[in-house]
């Protein structure tokens, strides 16, 4: 079986017992404190701060100055905090079942250069926020309960594949932009690289993830629904390509005896707009990096670098629209007398989130008057690498203006609130109904 369908089976297998049909627990009447956990934002937004937006970036000063803030916050919820080999902060809270796997919860604390105050920050302040609650009410929880903090999501989920075994001896040596080695950055905010290869959690080890984000789209703000119940989280399949073609003199070459390369790539640019549009769905393609050579203005470019990135729910469509892409591309580098050579980077397989669990949260946002929307998630996230060990669920909430990746990202407090406590109200659930 095909790791994709492996995961698939692995979401549908799942059952949970139906909502409580007498009188309702205390529990579900519990309530995270708002005030706190909009504080926890705002204290944790100066840190890495600059006049251009955020730069907490994985592996950073700034980033391991948030870490040591959001460690404080585990210890004064009552967790028992580790840093594991691939640099993971999991807060642990005991569970009183000692059969009962772990139920984790939480996001990142990095960010893109120059990003927002709550993309990761917002679903990681959200799941302390859960925990100081429960330690605030003296919770006894069957499950025990792991409130996780993901080393470098932005760059390429790295603490969320150590943490099912997915960082090689390769990865490890392979050195960053500023230079040091991924092995060098672990052992920079307090992981052990010597042993992460050989560390991973097992499908089936863990009874189930949750993480909460903002949506980063516009699609909650626009029609004024509180919570996103999240079905999936995209696949993204990319390429780097290079097309050849030959520099010459511009004022001395005919137009045609040209071999451009940059017209070349463009009119692949256009052809996968082009070929993505025609298809009914929610899938997206995009030529985001664009580097010319010689890129001088009296010179005809003799090499474009590009990049094309395609991203849908369904890997099979994406790879349908690779081959079109490509045999197009194949038919224009024939035209314009120019070559192409494409080079497929890792691949990201998208992530059913278990069905089971989307009625959880469903049903734990309708407890609270709040209203849903089953939708996408177009941006990647730590939680597709967990579902590849166990059940998994997202819950979303607003992103003003659909805005993110940006200093002027912003979510309003009371829907920071709102999404805590369907966390909450999840955790709480899914502790008393999970085996």
């Amino acid at each position: 079986m095909q790791r994709r369908d492996a995961v698939k089976a692995m979401a549908a297998a799942v059952v949970i017992p139906p909502a409580f049909r007498w009188q309702d627990p205390a529990w579900t009447q519990w309530r995270v404190n708002g005030e706190r956990v909009n504080r926890f934002m705002s204290e944790m937004a100066p840190i890495g701060r600059s006049p251009e937006g955020q730069v907490r970036t994985g592996f950073s000063d700034a980033v391991i100055d948030a870490r040591r803030y959001a460690t404080g916050l585990m210890r004064g919820a009552g967790l028992e905090v580790e840093i594991d080999p691939a640099g993971n902060i999991i807060g642990r809270r005991a569970g009183s079942s000692a059969d009962a796997k772990p139920i984790l919860f939480g996001s990142h604390v990095d960010s893109v250069f120059n990003g927002g105050n709550y993309d990761g920050a917002t679903g990681t302040m959200c799941a302390l926020e859960v925990a100081h609650s429960l330690n605030d009410q003296r919770y006894r929880n069957r499950h025990p309960l792991w409130v996780t903090i993901w080393c470098d999501e932005e760059r390429g989920l790295t603490g969320s594949r150590g943490f099912i075994g997915h960082i090689t001896t390769e990865d490890l040596a392979h050195p960053d932009a500023d230079g040091r080695t991924l092995a060098e950055n672990i052992r920079r905010i307090g992981g052990d690289p010597a042993r992460v290869t050989a560390y991973r959690h097992e499908p089936g080890s863990i009874a189930c993830y949750l993480e909460l984000h903002i949506e980063q789209g516009g699609i909650l703000d626009r029609t004024g629904i509180q919570i996103g119940v999240v079905e999936g989280i995209v696949g993204i399949m990319s390429w780097d390509v290079t097309i050849t073609g030959f520099a010459n003199h511009s004022g001395t070459t005919p137009m045609d005896e040209r071999r451009n390369a940059l017209l070349a790539a463009s009119e692949l640019a256009l052809a996968v707009d082009r070929i993505v549009r025609a298809r009914p769905g929610r899938q997206v393609g995009t030529v985001g990096r664009f580097t010319v050579k010689p890129s001088v203005q009296n010179i005809v470019p003799g090499e474009v670098s590009h990049s094309i990135e395609l991203r849908d729910l369904s890997m099979e469509k994406l790879e349908s629209l690779w081959e079109e892409i490509r045999a197009e591309g194949d038919r224009i580098m024939e035209r314009r007398e120019t070559t192409w050579i494409h080079e497929q980077r890792p691949t990201n397989i998208s992530a059913i989130s278990t069905p089971a669990i989307r009625d959880v949260i469903a049903e734990s946002a309708g407890s609270l008057g709040l209203s849903t929307q089953v939708m996408p998630s177009g941006a990647g996230h730590d939680a597709q690498d967990l579902a590849r060990i166990g059940p998994m669920g997202m819950i979303f909430v607003p992103s003003v203006g659909g805005i993110s990746h940006s200093p002027k990202e912003f979510t309003r407090p009371e829907d920071i609130t709102n999404g805590a406590n369907v966390l909450l109200q999840t955790v709480l659930r899914l502790d008393q109904r999970l085996p």
